[in-house]
């Protein structure tokens, strides 16, 4: 049995080599897996369940393929896509998860996040992230019409990318001690999230007891010129992968 685990594939019309490594990577490796969970930022932008363009349609019935024979998809929005709801659910057999989120990964409790809540450092972001996951003001955001959503899309799109330029690295980056307070919380010795773009396996340090369990992070990468996917498998076995975009064949 194997389980993978994918984020941040940032899926748009302008990188068509993105798109087409999705579609090889569920016909080439998703059939192979029993479960796939997608951690957010699937989308660069998703902008409601009511956008019928191709696009997001060809999407969609890639991913209801795999369910329809069978796998099991799990969903958790991220700061690009959190309007995804009951709608891409539905259409693509998908279950949503909340974030954060504890799984049973072969015996092993697993904490799985998005990873743009850890960023604590990000003062101005987090305060942005308070407001979009808001019940109300994603409310009047789908209250209205298309064009004007994706025009605000495209709005804040650039604004954030503009913000990002100026910032430090660090204050990107997921800050330690909200790591080990979330992990503690959750009561877990495994985090696997994304949003970061920064794919490797980390140690967690914590000094409150230093004969304690040994807790792992591990970040998803992002699909820029590589797609990453880590693979769980049942006898506890955990790879983190990657390939290049233009491989025809990632097996």
């Amino acid at each position: 049995m194997t389980t993978l685990f994918i984020s941040d594939l940032h899926l748009d019309q302008s990188r068509p080599d993105v798109t087409l490594a999705f579609h090889r990577f569920m016909q080439q490796l998703a059939p192979k897996s029993d479960a796939l969970y997608i951690l957010g930022d699937f989308f660069e932008v998703w902008i409601g369940d009511d956008d019928d363009s191709e696009f997001n349609h060809a999407i969609m019935r890639t991913l209801k393929s795999f369910t329809d024979a069978g796998g099991k998809l799990y969903f958790m929005v991220g700061n690009r896509d959190f309007l995804i709801g009951s709608g891409f659910a539905q259409m693509t057999g998908a279950t949503l998860l909340e974030d954060p989120t504890v799984i049973d990964l072969y015996g092993t409790p697993t904490l799985l996040m998005h990873g743009d809540s850890l960023c604590t450092l990000d003062t101005e972001y987090m305060a942005f992230r308070v407001q979009a996951r808001s019940a109300d003001w994603q409310k009047q955001l789908l209250a209205q019409p298309i064009e004007a959503r994706r025009e605000i899309a495209r709005q804040l799109r650039e604004k954030s990318q503009s913000m990002n330029s100026l910032k430090a690295e660090d204050i990107m980056d997921v800050t330690g001690d909200e790591v080990v307070s979330v992990m503690q919380q959750q009561k877990v010795e495994r985090l696997i999230h994304g949003h970061t773009h920064r794919p490797e396996r980390h140690a967690v340090t914590t000094t409150a007891d230093a004969n304690g369990p040994t807790l792992e992070r591990i970040v998803l990468g992002d699909w820029h010129q590589h797609l990453w996917w880590l693979a769980a498998e049942i006898d506890g076995t955990l790879v983190l992968e990657s390939r290049a975009i233009t491989a025809q064949q990632l097996l």
